[in-house]
């Protein structure tokens, strides 16, 4: 099933959905992602894309939702979101967490809807390049979700930039859509 982030109904649908452990293929600000609920959509995701627990999946997050995640998020990180910056920080319990708040109105929408964070990856099996055109997409996965909905026609085909905020100076581990120099260099 297909559907399109402007209809009304589609947050609700969406929300629903997610939140009783199902699948989706959800527009991100940054390229689509395969999404499903934190904490009850885990293996799902897992066994979807045909990955071990060894990598963990990013999160999205409202900034409220991050910080009762993580133990600390500095002020340089809370003024940059929204943003396509996915940030490891130290969670809460000890090990750590790639968290982003994403700079999307449908996804500011979903989130706190849902009520948790959302799991985010890119849509690929493990070893495959990401698939970045919703035609590719919905003919290599719709049969395998719930549901996938269609973004804006220019969606991104850049990935979220990536930096390690647990260790000072901030380590950038990828380059995405985001210039993170300011973060990097301590200019911020």
């Amino acid at each position: 099933m297909i559907l399109n982030k402007r209809n009304p109904e589609t947050l609700e649908t969406i929300s629903t959905m997610i939140s009783d452990g199902g699948v989706a293929i959800l527009p991100c600000d940054t390229i689509y992602g395969l999404c499903a609920a934190y904490g009850v959509g885990e293996k799902a995701l897992m066994d979807l894309k045909g990955r071990d627990g060894n990598k963990p999946f990013l999160v999205l997050a409202t900034i409220e939702q991050a910080k009762a995640m993580c133990t600390e998020i500095p002020d340089d990180i809370l003024r940059a979101w929204p943003a396509a910056l996915t940030v490891i920080l130290n969670k809460k319990g000890g090990g750590t967490i790639a968290i982003r708040v994403p700079n999307d109105e449908f996804l500011q929408q979903l989130l706190p809807m849902v009520g948790s964070p959302i799991y985010s990856t890119s849509v690929n099996m493990a070893g495959e390049p990401s698939l970045l055109n919703l035609t590719a997409i919905s003919k290599r996965f719709e049969a395998l979700v719930d549901v996938v909905v269609r973004g804006d026609e220019i969606q991104g085909r850049v990935p979220s930039t990536l930096i390690d905020a647990t260790c000072k100076p901030y380590k950038l581990v990828r380059q995405g859509l985001y210039d993170a120099s300011a973060l990097i260099n301590g200019l911020s």
